[in-house]
């Protein structure tokens, strides 16, 4: 004799929930391919941190070895160093002029909508090509006319010096991120009901104080989640640095991506993975402290 299904309430009572296999079919290859290529790689890569292995070979076990170098190593300490300032720098000004630009887009005023799509052009650009293209106008273009100009600084390569190549990565980086962030700033802006902003002006508020008082406590989520994002992607600065600075002068815009991805081809295979284990369990931290400050906070 069939046993009639369940009907929908009792299930509901019961809590069992049928699940469609289709589900399975998209589920389970995804989780394959994600241990077999994230999980499984980066498990692997905390094991060898602990081991003399070169990436290939066989190896012994050294203990915390390399991560009581990776403290005490200089090198390594500059890059987390110059990697910090660096995504604290870009970050700020990233959300700074992408929310200047958001508010002026969004206002009444002609061609908004091509200047939006103006503006996200730098998004789409690899960051090698943007870097190689910045790389040559700090060059040869800024030096030349800022010699017609008399500005002396300038006169040589920004990349020549340590703290104009600083500000030469922050303003090619900041250029390549801004459209992103730009976009949900709009999103944001354009969430907001206009009759808030009528109510206001029969009350008498000017722009600056709708600004202070209505626009920016109803973006505060949108704000969160691209200083959220922004510094994490900041954080991972390895392309940009490549094309532009490729660590000099000297090693003072050595990144720690670039300083494991040189570690690597170098036979500091273990070593690096040590710095790499650290780097993760820094971001992860970060991760929390941001998820746990922004609670409730983030409300669209």
């Amino acid at each position: 004799m069939a046993i009639a299904p369940l009907p929908t309430a009792a299930v509901r009572r019961s809590g069992f929930r049928r699940v469609e296999p289709t589900f399975y079919i998209f589920l389970v290859p995804t989780l394959i391919l994600f241990t077999l290529a994230i999980t499984l790689p980066a498990v692997m890569g905390i094991v060898l941190s602990f081991t003399n292995s070169v990436g290939f070979g066989t190896f012994r076990f050294v203990g915390l070895t390399n991560y009581q170098a990776a403290f005490s190593d200089p090198s390594i300490l500059q890059a987390y160093g110059f990697t910090f300032l660096f995504a604290v720098i870009t970050v700020v000004v990233v959300n700074l002029v992408a929310f200047l630009l958001a508010v002026s887009l969004t206002a009444r005023i002609k061609a908004r909508t091509a200047l939006r799509t103006t503006f996200v052009v730098p998004m789409v650009i690899s960051g090698i090509v943007i870097a190689y293209v910045f790389s040559y106008l700090f060059g040869t273009s800024v030096p030349a006319l800022a010699t017609a100009l008399g500005v002396g600084p300038l006169e040589q390569s920004m990349l020549a010096t340590p703290d104009l190549a600083l500000v030469a990565l922050v303003i090619v980086a900041a250029w390549q991120a801004i459209p992103s962030a730009l976009l949900i700033y709009i999103a944001g802006l354009l969430s907001i009901p206009s009759e808030v902003y009528e109510a206001a002006s029969l009350d008498g508020a000017g722009g600056w104080r709708q600004l202070r008082t209505i626009t920016m406590p109803l973006v505060a989520g949108y704000i969160v989640i691209n200083v959220i994002l922004g510094f994490k992607g900041f954080l991972n600065v390895y392309d940009i640095i490549v094309g532009l600075t490729g660590g000099g002068p000297g090693t003072s815009t050595v990144s720690v991506a670039m300083s494991i991805f040189n570690g690597f081809s170098g036979g500091d295979y273990a070593y690096q993975m040590a710095n790499a284990t650290i780097f993760f369990i820094i971001a992860v931290v970060i991760a929390l402290l941001q998820l746990r400050f922004t609670r409730g906070k983030a409300t669209f």
